[in-house]
């Protein structure tokens, strides 16, 4: 019998897709998404827009390609922590053991190129508003997935649904505070992450008469 081995197709599959996906979002942060076409992003690649089809339904797809991908293992890494945690602490290990797992890269893109591809998104009216929907949809299934937890029906009690938009709006928060900084590191986002997190709860019951200690005089009315 001729032909590749199984391994080795799959293993060339795996760099076509990669080299795809950079080719797109390194296209899509230096002209723009809309001003990029298909066959721009096959070019490089040496391959046809035919073979582009087979990895990616379209050019959102491939925009949304890592955003997926963080997304799955995330949710993944969430329904697996123990059902004694308490709701805030199974999702912060389980963004935790995200970053632990993906380290400096996700699908062999760099933090600074996801950096770049995640400000286009929010500068881009057609990207954003898909942005809008996926966030939309993740948040109903992460408060589900507590609900099934704590053993809640999500229609009569709220909690599962406050508590996520919470989170949700932190990470949405601290992405643009990590999008516009110079560090663009994972690590970078891990503190920035972690240092808002922490100061969630405090933001909630605590009297805000007096600026945090070592705000200095910037806080003060």
């Amino acid at each position: 019998m001729s032909g590749e081995p199984g391994g080795l197709r799959e293993l060339k599959k795996r760099r076509t897709r990669t080299a795809l996906l950079h080719s797109a979002l390194e296209l899509f942060t230096t002209q723009g998404f809309e001003a990029t076409t298909i066959d721009q992003i096959a070019e490089p690649v040496e391959v046809s827009q035919r073979t582009f089809f087979r990895y990616f339904a379209s050019k959102e797809e491939v925009a949304f390609a890592v955003p997926d991908t963080v997304e799955s293992h995330f949710f993944d890494a969430f329904r697996a922590r123990p059902p004694a945690e308490p709701p805030m602490t199974a999702l912060r290990r389980a963004m935790r053991a995200t970053w632990e797992t993906f380290g400096e890269s996700v699908e062999g893109v760099s933090p600074a190129l996801h950096m770049r591809m995640y400000q286009l998104i929010e500068s881009t009216p057609a990207l954003l508003a898909v942005l809008m929907c996926r966030s939309a949809a993740m948040e109903e299934r992460l408060a589900e997935e507590i609900a099934r937890r704590e053993g809640l029906d999500l229609d009569a009690d709220p909690r599962p649904r406050v508590l996520v938009a919470a989170f949700t709006g932190v990470m949405r928060a601290t992405g643009r505070i990590w999008g516009a900084g110079g560090d663009t590191s994972a690590a970078s986002l891990r503190r920035i992450t972690e240092e808002h997190l922490d100061r969630l709860g405090p933001a909630l019951v605590t009297a805000w008469d007096r600026p945090e200690p070592g705000a200095g005089a910037a806080g003060a009315t």
